[in-house]
């Protein structure tokens, strides 16, 4: 079987790229989904699509809604959600997707620093596994998908 994981998180980082070559490393049977992570695209879809927006409100809602398509998808056709919370930016969409993830009946790990762990309790709560770094998904990963 073919495992489907969907990246969620921050995008200011290459863990997404360093989490897949490990993957690949270790052969494992798995498929990687992820939102757009080119935040000028994302950002801007709505009006570079449908037109513009003199109030950035409008802007954000039509981009939002259009990136929603492709992340819903990933999140309900995921097998597990993965999702980081860097330490730059607070990440209200990734904590928005952690949350559709658990609503989905999706299993869920987290990543983030100990830092974030009374900000973050209520999504530490319900996810599977919460991590400190891509090494430790990688061996979770690794664990439930080979181990025997």
């Amino acid at each position: 079987m073919k495992w489907k994981i969907f990246l969620s998180g921050e995008i200011h980082s290459g863990w997404r790229d360093e989490l897949m070559q490990a993957a690949r490393a270790r052969n494992l049977p798995v498929t990687f989904f992820t939102p757009v992570t080119n935040h000028e695209a994302s950002d801007n879809v709505g009006v570079n699509i449908l037109g513009a927006e003199e109030n950035p409100f409008w802007k954000d809602h039509k981009a939002a809604r259009i990136n929603a398509i492709r992340i819903r998808n990933g999140i309900d056709n995921a097998d597990v959600v993965i999702v980081k919370f860097g330490e730059k930016y607070r990440q209200w969409n990734a904590a928005f997707d952690a949350g559709i993830a658990v609503a989905s009946g999706k299993p869920l790990i987290v990543i983030h620093p100990e830092e974030f762990n009374h900000a973050l309790k209520e999504i530490d709560s319900q996810a599977m596994a919460v991590t400190r770094n891509e090494q430790q998904v990688i061996e979770i990963l690794e664990y439930i998908i080979t181990t025997k």
